[in-house]
Order: C-alpha cells, then sequence, then structure tokens
C-alpha cells in the first residue's frame, strides 16, 4: 500500500511541479526585467530547487559518443548485442581500423542495487581510449511483466555466465560494488566445470565479500534484523498501470531514501549551496549539481527474490567467505579457481564496503599463483571514487587496463584447443 501511495503523492504533484517549472522560466526570461535582479533569480531558484526535489529522475543517457585512440578522435556507437528479460548488454563500440591490434575486452558488470547502469558513465568512459567495453544494463524491475518470471541471486550468476560465453575466450569481467559476489560466484562455478570461457581475469572493486570485516553502516543494519523483518518491511508491490504490475520488489525509493539518510547532512548543504549559485549566476556549479543528482536521484526497483536472497547469503549469512554459498543447490568453491588472474581495489574512505571486505577475496581464492593477483587500496576516495572520479581515471583505471593486458593471454591456448576440438559453447 505504501508504494501506491507514494506513486499517488507523486501524481499529485504533477501541476504544482508544472507551475513552479513555468513559474521558473517566467523569472529566468531576459524580458522579465526582474531576471537581471537579486529578488528575480531567487524566485527562480526557489522554483527550481522544488521542481527538482519533487520530480521522479528517468534513467539517465550514458552520453558517450567520442573517445580518443592513439592520440586521435573516434566515434562511438552504443549497441545492444544479447538481451534477457532483467538486462540487456550494451557495448560502446569504438570505430577503430580494423587491422588495428586489438585492446583488452571488458565486461564491466555494474551493480544492480537501486542505480542504473549509467552511474558507470566515468568508469566506461575512462577505459574506452584503451579497451572494448561492454556494460549489463540492468532493467528497472517495475518495468518487467510477471509472464516473464522471477529472477534471483542464481538467475545472476547465470546471466554473468551466458554474458561470457557471448563474448568469448580472453574476456576480462569488471565488478562494480554489489556484483562482485556473483561475479565471484560466477567465475567459482565455471572454474569449477573447467569451461573454456571462463575470464582472463577478474577485477572486484569496492564489493562486500565479506563484510565481517570493518562493518558499516549498511553492513550493521543487516545485521539486526533477521530477513523476516526485511521481507515484511521493504518489499511491495508494483503498482497499475506499470508494466510489472503486482510483482513484489524492493522500491528504489526505499532504497534511495536509505543512502541519502546516511549522509543526509552533505545532501541538505549541496542543495543549498546549489540555490546559493543559482542566486549569484554562478553557472558552472550549478550544472555539476544538476548531472550529479540527475544521476543520483534516477533509481530502479529490484526483484523481491532477488534483493532477499542478496541480503540474506551475503549480508547475514556471509555464505560465500564461509564456503556455504550455492548455486542452484551445488555448492561455490571459490578454491577452484586457479587461472583466473584476480585484482581486488578498495577505497580508504569507503563507508559502503569497508576497507578489507573486497580484499577477503584474496584469502578465499587460495589457488590463484601469487604472480596472478594483485591488490590496490586507493588512498583519500570514499565509495564513488572507486570507480569514478579524477584518482579513478588517473591511478585505478590504468592499473585494470594493464592487469588485463598482463593476463591477456594466460588462458588462450588452453581455450583455443578447445575451440578447434568443437567443444565451446
Amino acid at each position: 500500500m505504501f508504494y501506491q501511495l507514494y506513486e499517488m503523492n507523486h501524481a499529485a504533484m504533477v501541476p504544482f511541479r508544472a507551475s513552479a517549472d513555468a513559474m521558473k522560466l517566467a523569472y529566468q526570461s531576459p524580458l522579465n526585467p526582474m531576471s537581471h535582479t537579486t529578488l528575480g533569480r531567487t524566485m527562480a531558484a526557489g522554483f527550481e530547487v522544488f521542481e527538482r526535489m519533487t520530480r521522479r529522475y528517468s534513467k539517465p543517457e550514458f552520453g558517450l559518443h567520442e573517445t580518443e585512440v592513439d592520440g586521435k578522435p573516434v566515434p562511438v556507437q552504443e549497441r545492444i548485442v544479447w538481451k534477457k528479460p532483467f538486462c540487456n548488454l550494451i557495448h560502446f563500440d569504438r570505430a577503430v581500423p580494423a587491422k588495428r591490434p586489438s585492446d583488452p575486452r571488458f565486461l564491466v558488470v555494474a551493480p544492480m542495487s537501486g542505480h542504473y547502469a549509467t552511474l558507470l558513465r566515468g568508469t566506461v568512459e575512462a577505459l574506452l581510449p584503451k579497451a572494448d567495453v561492454h556494460i549489463t544494463d540492468w532493467i528497472d524491475a517495475r518495468m518487467v511483466p510477471m509472464a516473464d518470471g522471477t529472477f534471483d541471486f542464481d538467475d545472476y550468476v547465470d546471466y554473468i555466465i551466458e554474458m561470457l560465453h557471448h563474448l568469448g575466450p580472453n574476456t576480462h569481467v569488471v565488478a562494480v560494488c554489489q556484483p562482485s559476489v556473483p561475479v565471484l560466484a560466477a567465475v567459482a562455478v565455471m572454474e569449477a566445470a573447467g569451461d573454456p570461457l571462463a575470464p582472463a581475469s577478474m577485477t572486484l572493486m569496492g564489493g562486500p565479500i565479506d563484510t565481517r570485516i570493518n562493518p558499516t553502516a549498511v553492513n550493521e543494519l543487516a545485521q539486526t534484523k533477521p530477513i523476516e523483518w526485511f521481507r515484511d518491511n521493504v518489499i511491495m508491490n508494483v503498482p497499475w498501470p506499470q508494466p510489472g504490475f503486482l510483482r513484489p520488489v524492493y522500491p528504489g525509493f526505499l532504497q534511495l531514501s536509505g543512502f541519502m539518510s546516511m549522509n543526509l547532512d552533505r545532501h541538505m548543504i549541496a542543495h543549498k549551496d546549489f540555490f546559493m549559485h543559482l542566486v549569484k549566476d554562478d553557472g558552472d556549479p550549478a550544472e555539476k549539481h544538476r548531472d550529479f543528482y540527475d544521476e543520483y536521484l534516477a533509481v530502479m526497483d529490484l526483484t523481491a527474490e532477488f534483493y532477499l536472497q542478496t541480503v540474506d547469503e551475503v549480508f547475514i549469512k556471509h555464505s560465500l567467505p564461509k564456503g556455504e554459498m550455492t548455486h542452484h543447490g551445488v555448492p561455490v568453491d571459490t578454491t577452484a579457481i586457479r587461472s583466473v588472474a584476480l585484482l581486488t581495489v578498495e577505497g580508504e574512505n569507503d563507508d559502503i564496503s569497508g576497507v578489507g571486505q573486497t580484499q577477503a577475496a584474496q584469502t578465499i581464492c587460495t589457488n590463484i599463483p601469487d604472480d596472478m593477483r594483485m591488490h590496490y587500496m586507493q588512498p583519500d576516495v570514499g565509495h564513488y571514487g572507486v570507480f569514478n572520479g579524477s584518482r579513478f581515471r588517473k591511478e585505478i583505471a590504468p592499473r585494470i587496463i594493464n592487469f588485463a593486458n598482463a593476463h591477456a593471454q594466460r588462458n588462450a591456448p588452453a581455450v583455443k584447443r578447445v575451440i578447434r576440438g568443437g567443444k565451446s559453447a
């Protein structure tokens, strides 16, 4: 019922938002003498802040139409190359010469934790000059009809394996935050099965591999509540007239409320500063605020079964680091990983995945040779800075590229033998 009330409230605010937007334009019009005064800019700023704080933010665009390869500008085309009801695989196709040596091929697994894959725009942008990039574009669960079935943690692992099969041998997988656990599980499943299309390397960034280490506020909440509490309090049915009508979901607006409440004072100050920049007609900071919150406030729903299974297995039971996780009833054995190189990346000030939680992957993957593993901790960045921003571009992205290049051909001979024998998936 709460979701329905949220939708009704949003619908009820439509005329007020429209009026606020119209008044903002009126006070900003150069034909209005007040637009050149402090009072006029104050009125316009107030209306804009009101409109932005009450709107529903739609899925943003990646907007990556060009990159630089070998010092030259190259057009980029966004193409869907694989699709299932709950995910599209997007390829950022660079128009590079056919005879040019190929760059490492990356599968970037975006978080399915409330925000859209476009949150990793900066991640993709930093990798594109030296990599062939694909990214998972998870679908808002409220847009998926009930007829398309359910989607749980096991399905997530299956999707990753299917995408790696689609991309073929010598692919490098990069998991950002939440997908670190299912990606590690998928690689373990593939290695245990002797799958020749297991990735050449995997990079886990700011992920909750073992949340018993340096637990954050998010981890502690999960520990203080039984799984029944989450099922009873945060799972709701998608209201009419959405395509996913009646699908049980964890609504994106609830997840966003939780994240914002963790740093509420910071968000309040940011909006106050935004208002003052508008009054002072200071365009650049105001535009940066719009860009950030257009992305941050755009949220999607998660299927109830995936959310509850993730909370239970990752945050309450700690199944993966304990060696108790299963995939379709079969144990997930991380010690089976032998031929996939492992890079773990953490941020010194990460308040979502505490320091050491991602590095735990190095501990549970005991059979990866020492020369195929590396851990890097980036100083002076929080969770967002692990995969975006200036330090990511200058410090982290080059390490990911170099690590992939260093381990690009390690498993190629075995793959070629299997493919020639007609056994490839």
